[in-house]
Parts: structure tokens; C-alpha cells; sequence
């Protein structure tokens, strides 16, 4: 009888796929209850569907399964439920089918397409598997003959008479219905072979497979609760396949006995014909607090002993009741256990060359690989997969057998595909190797799998043999004569490949080659050098040893020691001293190695070395706390005993792998405190370190899964907090902490009785309802909870009754409803006497409605107790409440009711009158506002269309800086004392600098020095700029040398790995070779900054200036009318008129003056910018500055013959709010033409007068064309009140650039111009220096090196010196002047850009403003770029000229040995890193003592400067 299935559709159907860390998990919609896998798909079962899915979980097909159906006549108990059970699920390749069998009524199989399973090929109703869901079930496919049948074993069911239920415990079933009775019949040709079981309650199949000829089944008997194994000999027919059977009984394992088998897998690969089969399975002895309640075990089970025909204790031919006797077995014993473990689930077997790798599946979520070598040596443990909960991995694991690189696990409702080894993770073969997978090999240039490596290249992993610390180890050996002494280095590698493998060795100390003639060849793995004792000094002896394997090269450096040196107290850390020295260890004692030493792992050797210092040793009594979350804990405590000098707790894992230590505090002899880091989940050891290393005491703490937030109750709480909060999930016992995001501190928590809970912390300043996210901590990490908590405002409570009943009183309050159902546990109130004495009002209840609630309470036994007031607390909440005042009496009412109306009446009449009135006003304003916005509009577009360039070009001399200022300002732009130690007067160099000097001007020293000080992670890109400026002072005096070293330096910043992105070099400066590389530049292209682009850039500046200065400018924030910059536009800027006032300057001091100065200005200018247009208009006129500074100035303003001096701030100031407005021309009412005279310091009628700006807090007290953000009175100054929109300003960021068009050009064209079609020898140079790098290193998009070339000369230096022009010329940089240089500088980089984007009207201003000019600009720079290349090439000898002219031309410029000191601070510091970074590059002994020479003058110098 078949049944329909349900629709069967493509996609992820209640199903969620997700990939992270190279692993792909997808969730069902119910438990998975097995799962099979083909060489294209993975068949996953759970109670309502079967899945099909594709290797990486990317294509999903559902098949609904059938409901169960059971007979009427044998229903199941009412009060249990069965869930249909798919039983039986075997892909069967051979024949490209999928054969799955089921519960629904007494069964039925089901044949489907292997690739399709919608497809249905066959299906019966027939009884293969166990019908009740609680038995277990076994079928897999064997190979009897030329036939393949399904061996099955099942339990009887519980509806037996309704059913036609044998007692077949084990059977061999048809798959072809071609074979001798048809599909799924399990008769031969004249019987029906099967096993019987003599007990069958409590039994238990576990797993069944076929090696070769045999098939093995294994399960749990009741019978003295043992583990059995029955082994069946494929012959020609199903009758002599099963008569014929052996048995054996597995124990397990040494002093515990585990009687339960959990999960099995066979270790593939081990046997061949007639080779052993190994076998590995998980045993438990059902002790779930038992930290190795579970082991795993290895068995040879290829012969099971001999035959015992029927009498089997347990299982028998056909019936067991005409079997003989019981009989006995044959006990199998482990060849070895390999791991232990809490709660181990599942193993998954696999060979690897000579290694076995085992999956391991947990109880807690796990999956574990381990490594074992042949001689059943584990490494170690390695978690390859952790949930975040206990999850419980499947029995059953499955390799991937296509790629045999992944294995397929079942969590609950979970399947996860985990890669098993991460191989291109390494990056180096040390690395690859560090990692010790025997699935991770070194290949040509990379780590992988040894499938991934092609032919003929060699994949180099580790060695066959047990674990090694070191990829190259060393033995030391003297001969009996003690004249010679033999170094053996091997290297722990194993290589697989094809033709002859290429070993050599090659044995260097600091003289040359070290070895002896008479050393013999070297053969894989280990080689032999010969030297005499006489080369081996007191103080040890420097060896490199260049290995080559194949095609990869090793070195090892290696310090050799006279073993008979080491000597001390038997502590385990002068065992490893000797032993990493390559000696040997025997009774406590090092000496020189034998030929017969073992070469055992140091940590095995020195295990039981004892210290020979004289401590205490601790004893621990707990850990608290001893279970936590696998993330770790803040603030364990150990107590115990002789704590006192422990200074490390040392965690251990499984087999003393993954340590890990931390530190200790809070000593107290009997308890410390330490943090207890991350860990995988399962238990670990702890012992206390002590200060000789050795490891005492002993304690067990369990790692278990994550804790996780599902729910808040309540989810409310009030805005001042402190409402009690229960946290729902699960492992909560492990929080330590609870986080709101929007409050920073954290909150302690209390956990009791399997709850979590804590008090909300306030929060301020709301008047709506605001969620706030919940975390809770655990050690370092932060978990947020699934829901969030809702703040809404503090409850409102309005009034109170108070109503005697008796000796009580009943209380309500009236309280406005809100969301935060709150309790009467959650309320405090307590009624107020005069005397302030309260009494508690017992909380009754709280009856809610739609608008209002009532808060019900008794004051109770207070006969003559009258309350005048409520205290109120909720939480952190008090709220005093006032009585409800009693209902006017019924003649004030009628009293009031005609006045009320009257006052009505009245009020409507006003109220109308005074709207027309507000109405008519408000047109007015309208109009008005209107006609001022059209206004703005048109005077935009006016300036716009009249806008000239009219500024003016003859600014006079130049104000350039000379050489040693501006090149100061480069190598140190902050300035600081370091910058004037190196500009200030030369003194005679001492000695001391005079030897650095020459020590820097080696090469391979100074290239040294730089990478040593750039490897220390401390080192920081402040001090990278300063070393690389001290250095360009230092050798400023022979540029040819300085360009030489920085050439070197580029090249090997190219060869960093970090610089894989080519084009993203020398894009910041971010190493000392990019701000050497400034520098340089800056050196080089002084000449041409001043001789050519000095003038347009001066030019450029100056007319910014003039044209913000057409325009009022804030003295308050800077902001200016007429800018480049929209941040920096005064749009708020209030109607102004230009002015011309008659300067004139006191002369002397009897009142004399000069001639009258015309001076441009507005009169919305405050004093001190008309004091600055006053200087500013001297100088142009005159050529040089007034001789009074802006500070020591006094203006005074004539009105009606006498003079009204002009202050920023006086009496007459106005003032809104607390800040004071500053004095304009217009407050004083200075008409145009006035006359201001201007008086000094000296003057003796003057009193000095300090800058408003010195004042800390000026932008905060005082304003100027800005208003501050204060309600005024509009009638009191209605020209400041009107309203003023940004965007019409807009156009005045157009009106500068038209004025200042030609000048930005100008320098832009000067710039990438060509003087005489001839660059700048710098630029030449450097160009071809980069072209050069770039076919060197075969790049051929010529994008990379013309971004190379922008990010050397524009971006590094063009752009510096157009946003700080102060760095070239004598003047200082105005905010606002800053904000339009850095418009023209982006402009000028976007000329350079390669990218082409196409703005829009979202886009910033900034870039808008030139948009149109850029692509001219970028043509331009193309040009610039072909016109340097096709240049002929600048010789060597030329630029060298070039630089010796220019170190000539600046001689003596800076103070050479100030530089010298500053540097060799940076030296001092790091002195034993260039030291070692010397020793590294082969550096000469005679550089490395100059070295010593030079730290010994300067530590004479600084004992003679303290003596």
C-alpha cells in the first residue's frame, strides 16, 4: 500500500543557512533524528520531513512525511504520543537509489531516486526497522557474494498482536526486487536466516559496518551491561553468512570500567586484505559528573577468537529457545585510550598517511579533533566547532566524500559542515607546520592540503613521530678524547613528492664555514658537523644553520654552551636550559650528550625535575567559582593554604595542552584573587605556579556553554530607575554583570534559586518612551539580550483621599495611567505629620482604568494620626503628594457662575479684537519678509555677474622665510624645543656626536638602526617623524648619501607584506622613509618654490585676503561672507556699508600727527579688526610694518573736534542675556570719512589695554555679527531679527572663486608647468626612481605608478605648502584663510585623482565648487606626468652634482650635534634591539664594537655632566 506525499519544492524552507569561520550551519524546523550522505547530496531526517541537500547546504529539497497511523484494535497509552520515526536511511550508491523505512502503521520502505527525492521508485508497508520510537534500530549495506543486501537489526513493538511482528533480532534483506523473493524479503532459498537475541529488554544496536569479508555489529546487552561485538564471515549466501558467527566482549577501560557504547567508527585503511582493523569507540560509564566519564578507545578487532557455533551468552541462530547453553567469550582489551573527556557523544575516524584523526562530538556543542601518531600518541585536542548552548552533537558524523575536507555533525535542529583543518590560514611553512595538522602541508608557497598540491612539487608536514616542540632540534655530543665535538641537527619534517629529494645543510659561526672536512654528507632528516672543543669558547658559541628541503630554506641560529657549564640546583628550568642547549639530562644532572640519549621532548624530560628553593607548597582547597562560562571570569578566588608566594595560577587542558596563566593579587596566604581566562567548554586542571617554576596543588574547574538572554520581566521600567528586573535564559549563573547601552556604568546582579535579577539604572531627561538595550557581561564579553526594556516617564501621581475607618485609615491615590503595570511590592508610601513623623501606608491594592489608576493603601492602629501630605517611592523615584482639596460649597458656585460668564464674554471680545490685529501684523511681516529674501537674491546675482577681478597684484617684497626657518617648519611642524635646539648657533662638535656621525653614515648601520626602531610596537608615528627629521639634519651636509639610504629604505618598504596594495603606498606617512621622503623633497624643490611658485602662491594668498575683507567677517568665530569653504560662510551676516576713514598717526608726544592714511573698512567692524586693516593698509603703502604692534594700539574717533576713544567693549556695550556684544564702527555712529587717530602704548595719556581674546571663555561671553542662541525682544532690534536662509548665500562661495579664479590657476599652472621644458632635477630623478621600482616588480598598470608619483610630490608636498603657506612666507594663517586654501588644495589633489565621479547635488560644496575645472585640470596633469617621462634621463653623476650643490649652498645651516644628541636618545633606547637587528643582517664585528664605542662616549659625557 503506498500513501501520497506532500509538495516537494526548492529553497531554504524553515531553514536558515549561515557561513561564518568556513563553516556553513542550517536550521530546521524540528530535531534532526539521522542524516546519510552521497557523493552529491546530504539526506537529513526529522519527524515531519526528509531533506535533501547539496554538500554546502546552498539547495534545499523537502519531502513531508506521512502521519503515523496506528491500529485501532493496539492505540498507544492516551496519555503518550509517538512522532513518526524514520528508521532505517541508506543511500545505496551502487544501484543510485536512497532506501529509507518508517514507523506509519506497521511499517513501510520506501525506495527513492538517489539524486531526486521527490522521485518515488518503490514503496511498501513492511516491518525493517523498530516500529516504537524509543528502540533503536541498525541497517546498513553489505556485500554477500555477488548480491548486496541491507543488514538490519530491530527490537519487537509493543502492538505486536496487531502487527505481524517476528522475533528477528538481526537479518539480511533484499534491495533488488530482482533477487530471490523480491525486494526487502529476508528469506534464502529455502529458510529465513536471522539472530536472535536471548534477552532483547534494554537492548541497544550502536553501529554496524563490513571490512573486506566480515561484517561487524556492536551494541549495548542487558546481560551484565556489557558492550558486545558479533563478527559475521560473508560467504556465498545469507544462511551461511549468519550461522556462522564469532562474538567478543569489549571492556573498557583500566580502573573504571565504562560498560556502554555510545558511538563507533571504523578507522578506514588500516586493514588490506588480510591486515588488522582498527576500530575506535566512545565508552561511558554513565557518571555524569564525572570530569572522564566518557573515554575513547582504539581496538585491534580483527580476530575475534575462536568460533563458538550456537552456545553464545547472548546471541543465537534463529530461535534461542532450542539453542544450547550459554556459553562464554572472549574479552578485547584497548590497544591504547587516546582521550577522556565529561561527556564525549560521537567519533568520526580518519587516516591520514600514518597519522588518525578523530572527530569527537560532546554533549556541550563541540567538535574536537585529535591528532594521534602511530604509536597512539594524542596531541593536542583541537576545538573545531563550539555552540554558544549544551547542544548535543549526534552519534553519527559523517566525512564529506567527495572533497574529504569537511564533516557533516547534527546538533538538535542544527546540520553544520565544518572544514576540517583551516590550512591557508598560515602564511609561512614555520607557521603551517606550528600548526601540527597532519592535514596542513607546506607547498611551494603556501599551506595546504596535500590533494592541493600538484605534481612534482613537494608537500613538506610534520613528521611521522611524535610531537615536536621545534621544527629543528639539536644535539651536542663530545668525544671521548673531548677534542672534537659533533652538532646533529634534525629537522622533524616529513616530505611526499615526487623524484629525489634535495637535503642540504650548511653549519656558519661568525669566522665562515664551521665544519670539519671529515663531517659526514648529510642525510634526510638529520645532519652532522664535525668541529674541534678548541672553537668553542667560555662564553658560547654563535651558529646559523641554512637547511634546504627541496626548494624551501630554513635557518635556525643556534647558541652552543659547554654542557658541563650548566650547573645549579635540579629545578626543572635548568632541565630545560640544558636540554634547549642541545645537552643532555640524566640524575639531575646536564652533561654532554651520548650517543644512546633518547631524544624525548623537553617537557617530558623535565616533568619531575624538583626546584631546589626552599617554598611552601600551596595547597588548594576550592576555586569559586569552579563552573563558568567557556568565555572565563573576572575575580576568581582560590582558597587554600601557603598561598603566599604563588604568583601565577596555570591552567591546563586536556593532556596538559593549551596552557594558559594568569596573574595573581589580594594575597593573603589562605586566598587570592586571579582572572580566569577563556577556555573550551570541559573540565581543566589549576595549580599554582611558584617562583621556581614549579606547578603545586591541584583543582578542577568545568567550562560550560555561554550564557543567553531570551526575555525581560517586566519589560518597562520608570526614568529613575532602581525597578527590579528578573533576566530569562539559560547559564545565567554565569553572569557576572549587567550593561544598558545608554548608561556607561556597569550594574551588579544577584543570582539565587536558579533566578537572575538586578535593579535598572536611571535614566535622564525623557519625556517619551526610549528602549534601551540590555547586555549582560561575562568576563570580557558582552552578550545583548533578544528584548529590549522600554523606559517610559516616572509614574504620575496627582492627589490623594484620605477616609477613616475606625482606628485605620484607607488611603487612595490617584495616580494617571501608564504602561508600566506596576505592583504593590513596587510602592512605598508613607503618610507625613507636621512633626515630619511618617507611618507606613500598607499597600491594599491597584485598580487600573483607561485615564487614571488607583493606588489603594491603610495606615493601620492610628486612631489619632492626621497626615498632611504622602511620601511616595518607586524605585529611585519619591514623590511628595498634597491632599485633594474638598468641593466648593454650592452658593460660591451660583456666586461664581455669572462672574465666569462675564470674564468668558470679555475674554473672546479681546481675544478677536487682538487677532485682527496679530493677523494684520503678520502680513505686514510677510511682505516684508518676502521683499528681504528677494532682496538677498538679487544682490547674490548682482555680485555674481559683476564680480571682477580687481584685487589687487602689486603687493611689494615678498616676505619670504629664509632656508633654515622654512625647512625647521617642515621637518618639525609643531615646533617645540627640539626644533630651536636644531636652528640655534652652532657649537664645536664634541667627540661623542663627531663618532655617531660617522657611525650613521654606514650604511648598513643606519638601514639597521631604522628597521630595529620600526619593529618596537611602542614606537609611534610622532617619533617615527622626529627620527626621520633628526637624521635629514644630521646628514644634511651629504645629500648624496641621505638620498641613498632612502632608496634603500623604499625598497624595502615595497617588500613588506603590509604593502600588498601597491596602490596604497606612501599614501600616509606612517614610517620614517615616507617623512624622510618630505624632507627630501623639500630640500630638493627649495629653489623652485622660491624662484617660481613662491610669487602665485603669495599672490593667491594676499587676494583671499583682500576679498574676505570686502565682506563683514565674525570676530567672534571667524566666519567670513566671501569664502571658499561653506563651513567657514557667515550667511547669519547682517546688512552692511564699506567705509574710508582718515588714518592719522600720533607723532611724538605733543600731539602732533602725520598725513593722512586712507583706509578701507565696514561698519559692522569691531575696533580690533579696524586696528588690523589699519596695520595691514600701512604696510602695503609703506613697504614695512608700523612700529606698534596690534596690542600696544589705541584708536580714538573725532566727533565735533574732540576725540572719543574706540574700545571693543565699554559701558555703552550691548547685551542679550550674559553675553555682551562687540563694539562696532556703526554703535559708535563713525560716519564714512572720519578721521581715527592712531596712539601707542607709550603714549603717556594711555592706559594699556589687553586683547578681549585673551579671555578663555571669549567665544562664550561676548558676540559679534552671530547671535547667541537667546529669546529677545524683536521691536528692540528688528534689522538683527530677520530671517536668513544659507542657501541664498550660497552664491557668495561663487563670487570668491571668480575673484580669485585666475590666481588659483596661475599657481596650479606654475606648479605642473615645465620652466624651459625642463623639470626640476628632483622630480626627474624621483619619477624614474619609481618607474624603475614599478618594472622591477613587473607592474604593468600604469595606474599604480601614477598614483605612486601623486602621493610623492602632490600629496606629500605641493599640498603641505598650499594649506601653510606660513612655512614659506613671514605671516600668520587666519581660520578662515585655512578654510579656503584647503577648498583650493582638494581641488588641486582632485587634478591628480584617476577616478572619475560624478557629483550630484548631495555632494559637499567644497567639491562642487571647482567640479567644472577639474577635468580641465586632470588633462593637464596627464600632460605633466608624459612630459617628465619622455625627458631624457638624469644621469647619477649629474644628480649627485645636483645634491652636493644644494648640501653646499645650506652648510652650517642647522646645529648638525644637537640633532646628533636627540637621536642618540632614541639609540639608547632601543640599544639591545639595533644591536639585535645587526647580529641579524651579518653586520661586521668592527660596526657592532664602533657601536659600543659611541654608547660608551656618550654615557663618559653624562658622567661628566653629573660629576
Amino acid at each position: 500500500m503506498t500513501y501520497e506525499m506532500k509538495a516537494v519544492f526548492w529553497g531554504v524552507l524553515l531553514a536558515c543557512v549561515d557561513w561564518g569561520w568556513g563553516q556553513e550551519n542550517l536550521t530546521f524546523d524540528g530535531d534532526v533524528r539521522d542524516f546519510a550522505i552521497s557523493d552529491r547530496s546530504v539526506y537529513v531526517v526529522t519527524d515531519d520531513r526528509l531533506y535533501q541537500l547539496n554538500h554546502d547546504f546552498t539547495k534545499v529539497i523537502k519531502r513531508d512525511t506521512p502521519n503515523v497511523v496506528y491500529p485501532k484494535q493496539e492505540a498507544p497509552l492516551s496519555n503518550e504520543t509517538y512522532p513518526f520515526k524514520v528508521n532505517i536511511l541508506l543511500p545505496f550508491i551502487k544501484n543510485k537509489t536512497l532506501i529509507t523505512c518508517g514507523t506509519t502503521k506497521c511499517g513501510y520502505c520506501e525506495i527513492l531516486d538517489l539524486n531526486e527525492i521527490s522521485k518515488s521508485v518503490h514503496s511498501e508497508n513492511i516491518e525493517v526497522g523498530s516500529l516504537d520510537p524509543g528502540d533503536s534500530t541498525i541497517g546498513f549495506i553489505v556485500d554477500v557474494g555477488t548480491n548486496s543486501y541491507i543488514m538490519t537489526g530491530r527490537l519487537q513493538s509493543r502492538v505486536r498482536k496487531a502487527c505481524a511482528n517476528s522475533d528477528q533480532l538481526l537479518d539480511l534483506r533484499n534491495t533488488l526486487e530482482g533477487q530471490h523473493g523480491g525486494i526487502f524479503s529476508d528469506s534464502d532459498e529455502s529458510t529465513t536466516p536471522y539472530i536472535d537475541a536471548r534477552q532483547k529488554e534494554k537492548f541497544q544496536f550502536v553501529d554496524g559496518f563490513q571490512s573486506n569479508s566480515h561484517i561487524y555489529v556492536f551494541s549495548n546487552v542487558p546481560q551484565e551491561r556489557q558492550v558486545r561485538v558479533i563478527l559475521f564471515k560473508s560467504e556465498n549466501s545469507k544462511t551461511n553468512t549468519l550461522r556462522h558467527f564469532q562474538g567478543a566482549t569489549l571492556k573498557c577501560c583500566g580502573n573504571t570500567e565504562r560498560r556502554e557504547l555510545l558511538s563507533s567508527s571504523v578507522i578506514q585503511g588500516s586493514g588490506g586484505l588480510h591486515g588488522q582493523v582498527l576500530w575506535a569507540g566512545v565508552f561511558t560509564a554513565g557518571n555524569t559528573s564525572d570530569p572522564i566519564n566518557t573515554v575513547l578507545a582504539i581496538y585491534n578487532i580483527s580476530s575475534t577468537g575462536p568460533q563458538l557455533k550456537y552456545n553464545d551468552p547472548d546471541f543465537c541462530y534463529k530461535g534461542c529457545a532450542e539453542a544450547l547453553p550459554m556459553g562464554t567469550t572472549q574479552d578485547l582489551h584497548p590497544e591504547a585510550v587516546v582521550f577522556r573527556y565529561s561527556s564525549m557523544t560521537s567519533v568520526l575516524a580518519v587516516r591520514h598517511n600514518s597519522w588518525l584523526v578523530f572527530f569527537i562530538g560532546t554533549g556541550d556543542g563541540q567538535l574536537i579533533k585529535l591528532a594521534v601518531d602511530k604509536a597512539y600518541k594524542p596531541a593536542c585536542p583541537r576545538v573545531l566547532y563550539n555552540s554558544d548552548d549544551d547542544r548535543r552533537v549526534f552519534p553519527k558524523m559523517h566525512l564529506d566524500p567527495v572533497d574529504r575536507k569537511h564533516v557533516y555533525m547534527a546538533l538538535r535542529n542544527q546540520m553544520v559542515r565544518v572544514p576540517v583543518a583551516q590550512c591557508s590560514e598560515h602564511k609561512s611553512l614555520k607557521d603551517c607546520w606550528s600548526a601540527q595538522d597532519p592535514f596542513c602541508g607546506w607547498c611551494e608557497s603556501r599551506c595546504s592540503f596535500q590533494g592541493d598540491c600538484l605534481q612534482p612539487s613537494a608537500w613538506i608536514s610534520i613528521s611521522e613521530d611524535s610531537q615536536q616542540q621545534n621544527m629543528v632540534s639539536y644535539q651536542v655530543e663530545k668525544s671521548s678524547s673531548g677534542e672534537r665535538i659533533t652538532l646533529t641537527v634534525k629537522v622533524h619534517l616529513n616530505v611526499n613528492g615526487t623524484g629525489s629529494l634535495t637535503f642540504t645543510c650548511n653549519f656558519f659561526n661568525k669566522r665562515g664555514d664551521l665544519c670539519d672536512r671529515t663531517s659526514p654528507a648529510p642525510a634526510f632528516p638529520q645532519c652532522s658537523c664535525l668541529f674541534s672543543s678548541d672553537q668553542l669558547p667560555a662564553e658560547g658559541l654563535n651558529v646559523t644553520v641554512k637547511i634546504r628541503v627541496g626548494k624551501q630554506n630554513l635557518a635556525e641560529k643556534l647558541m652552543l654552551t659547554n654542557c658541563s657549564d650548566i650547573s645549579g640546583p635540579p629545578t626543572s628550568a635548568l632541565c630545560s636550559q640544558c636540554m634547549s642547549a642541545g645537552c643532555s639530562w640524566s640524575n639531575d644532572v646536564c652533561s654532554w650528550t651520548t650517543r644512546s640519549a633518547n631524544s624525548e621532548p623537553i617537557q617530558d624530560v623535565c616533568r619531575l625535575s624538583q626546584s631546589g628553593l626552599n617554598y611552601s607548597e600551596p595547597v588548594i582547597f576550592s576555586i569559586e567559582p569552579s563552573v563558568l562560562s567557556f568565555h572565563g571570569r573576572n575575580h576568581a578566588l582560590m582558597n587554600g593554604e601557603n598561598l603566599d608566594h604563588v604568583t601565577k595560577v596555570r591552567i591546563q587542558g586536556h593532556m596538559n595542552c593549551s596552557l594558559k596563566e594568569s596573574p595573581v593579587w589580594n594575597h593573603t596566604g589562605s586566598s587570592l584573587t586571579f582572572h580566569i581566562p577563556s577556555g573550551d567548554k570541559g573540565s581543566v586542571s589549576v595549580c599554582a605556579v611558584l617562583p621556581d617554576g614549579r606547578c603545586l596543588g591541584k583543582a578542577t574547574v568545568t567550562y560550560g556553554s555561554s550564557p543567553s538572554c531570551t526575555g525581560l520581566t517586566p519589560s518597562t521600567t520608570w526614568a529613575s530607575g532602581k525597578r527590579k528586573i528578573k533576566v530569562h535564559g539559560s547559564h545565567l549563573e554565569f553572569v557576572e554583570e549587567v550593561v544598558h547601552d545608554h548608561a556607561p556604568q556597569t550594574i551588579q546582579t544577584k543570582y539565587s534559586s536558579g533566578t537572575l535579577w538586578y535593579h535598572t539604572p536611571p535614566f535622564e531627561h525623557i519625556n517619551q518612551p526610549v528602549t534601551s538595550t540590555v547586555s549582560l557581561r561575562v568576563a570580557n564579553q558582552t552578550l545583548a539580550c533578544s528584548s529590549q526594556l522600554t523606559y517610559h516617564p516616572d509614574p504620575e501621581f496627582t492627589s490623594y483621599t484620605a477616609i477613616k475607618t475606625g482606628n485605620d485609615m484607607r488611603v487612595t491615590i490617584e495616580k494617571r495611567a501608564d504602561k508600566l503595570n506596576i505592583t504593590t511590592e513596587e510602592i512605598l508610601v508613607f503618610g507625613v505629620q507636621e512633626e515630619n513623623h511618617d507611618v507606613e501606608c500598607v499597600m491594599d491594592t491597584i485598580e487600573t482604568s483607561n485615564e487614571t489608576d488607583s493606588v489603594i493603601c491603610e495606615i493601620k492602629n492610628t486612631p489619632n494620626f492626621n497626615i498632611n501630605s504622602l511620601r511616595i517611592r518607586v524605585g529611585n523615584f519619591t514623590k511628595i503628594l498634597l491632599p485633594k482639596q474638598a468641593a466648593p460649597s454650592l452658593l460660591i458656585i451660583l456666586v461664581l457662575i455669572p462672574i465666569i460668564i462675564v470674564v468668558i464674554v470679555g475674554a473672546v471680545l479681546y481675544s478677536y479684537n487682538k487677532q485682527r490685529k496679530m493677523a494684520a501684523q503678520m502680513n505686514k511681516q510677510l511682505d516684508q519678509l518676502e521683499c528681504d529674501i528677494r532682496n538677498d537674491i538679487r544682490q547674490g546675482f548682482v555680485d555674481m555677474q559683476t564680480e571682477k577681478c580687481d584685487l589687487i597684484e602689486n603687493v611689494g617684497a615678498i616676505p619670504f622665510l629664509d632656508y633654515k626657518h622654512f625647512a625647521s617648519r617642515i621637518f618639525f611642524p609643531d615646533g617645540g624645543p627640539v626644533m630651536t635646539s636644531c636652528i640655534k648657533d652652532i657649537g664645536q662638535p664634541d667627540e661623542s656626536c663627531q663618532a655617531l656621525s660617522r657611525l650613521i653614515r654606514d650604511q648598513v648601520f643606519l638601514t639597521s638602526f631604522v628597521h630595529a626602531l620600526e619593529e618596537q610596537k611602542n614606537f609611534n608615528v610622532k617619533e617615527k617623524c622626529a627620527v626621520a627629521s633628526l637624521l635629514t639634519v644630521s646628514l644634511h651636509g651629504d645629500l648624496p648619501y641621505l638620498t641613498q639610504v632612502m632608496e634603500e629604505l623604499l625598497r624595502a618598504l615595497m617588500e613588506q607584506p603590509s604593502n600588498s596594495q601597491p596602490k596604497l603606498m606612501l599614501r600616509r606617512t606612517e614610517s620614517i622613509v615616507e617623512k624622510l621622503l618630505t624632507n627630501w623633497m623639500s630640500i630638493c624643490l627649495y629653489g623652485f618654490l622660491r624662484e617660481s611658485v613662491g610669487q602665485p602662491l603669495f599672490l593667491l594668498v594676499c587676494a583671499l585676503t583682500q576679498q574676505m575683507s570686502k565682506g563683514p567677517v565674525d570676530s567672534v568665530t571667524e566666519k567670513a561672507l566671501y569664502t571658499l569653504n561653506e563651513d567657514w560662510l557667515l550667511w547669519q551676516a547682517q546688512d552692511f556699508s564699506p567705509m574710508r576713514l582718515q588714518v592719522l598717526f600720533a607723532v611724538g608726544t605733543d600731539g602732533e600727527v602725520s598725513e593722512p592714511l586712507e583706509v578701507s573698512a565696514l561698519d559692522c567692524d569691531t575696533v580690533e579688526q579696524v586696528k588690523e586693516k589699519i596695520l595691514l593698509a600701512f604696510k602695503t603703502k609703506f613697504g614695512f610694518p608700523y612700529n606698534t604692534p596690534l596690542r600696544q594700539m589705541h584708536i580714538e574717533y573725532e566727533k565735533d573736534g574732540r576725540f572719543v576713544p574706540l574700545k571693543e567693549v565699554d559701558a555703552s556695550s550691548g547685551v542679550l542675556g550674559e553675553v555682551t556684544m562687540l563694539n562696532t564702527l556703526k554703535h559708535y555712529k563713525v560716519p564714512d570719512g572720519a578721521s581715527i587717530k592712531v596712539l601707542s602704548k607709550t603714549h603717556p595719556s594711555l592706559s594699556p589695554q589687553s586683547s578681549l581674546k585673551d579671555d578663555q571663555n571669549y567665544s562664550t561671553k561676548y558676540f559679534h555679527l552671530i547671535d547667541p542662541d537667546i529669546d529677545q525682544d524683536q521691536k528692540k532690534n528688528p534689522e538683527r531679527k530677520k530671517l536668513k536662509l544659507k542657501e541664498v548665500y550660497l552664491t557668495k562661495l561663487l563670487s570668491t572663486k571668480v575673484a580669485v579664479h585666475s590666481f588659483v590657476e596661475n599657481l596650479f599652472r606654475t606648479i605642473w608647468g615645465t620652466p624651459n621644458l625642463k623639470t626640476p632635477p628632483a622630480i626627474k630623478y624621483f619619477f624614474d626612481f619609481l618607474d624603475a621600482q614599478g618594472e622591477s616588480k613587473r607592474i604593468n598598470d600604469s595606474d599604480v605608478l601614477h598614483i605612486w608619483k601623486t602621493n610623492s610630490l602632490p600629496l606629500r608636498f605641493w599640498v603641505n605648502i598650499l594649506k601653510n603657506p606660513q612655512f614659506v612666507f613671514d605671516m600668520e594663517k587666519t581660520p578662515p584663510l585655512d578654510g579656503c586654501l584647503s577648498v583650493i588644495a582638494q581641488a588641486f589633489m582632485d587634478s591628480f585623482s584617476l577616478a572619475e565621479k560624478q557629483l550630484g547635488k548631495h555632494d559637499p560644496t567644497n567639491k562642487l565648487l571647482y567640479a567644472k575645472d577639474i577635468s580641465q585640470y586632470k588633462q593637464e596633469v596627464r600632460a605633466y606626468y608624459k612630459q617628465v617621462r619622455d625627458q631624457p634621463p638624469i644621469s647619477s653623476s649629474e644628480f649627485k652634482e645636483f645634491l652636493h650643490k644644494e648640501s653646499k649652498k645650506h652648510e652650517n645651516e642647522f646645529n648638525e650635534s644637537a640633532a646628533l644628541r636627540e637621536l642618540y636618545k632614541y639609540m639608547q633606547l632601543y640599544f639591545d634591539e639595533i644591536k639585535l637587528k645587526l647580529d641579524q643582517n651579518g653586520a661586521p664585528v668592527e660596526l657592532k664594537e664602533q657601536l659600543q664605542h659611541v654608547k660608551s662616549l656618550f654615557d663618559s659625557l653624562k658622567s661628566c655632566s653629573w660629576n
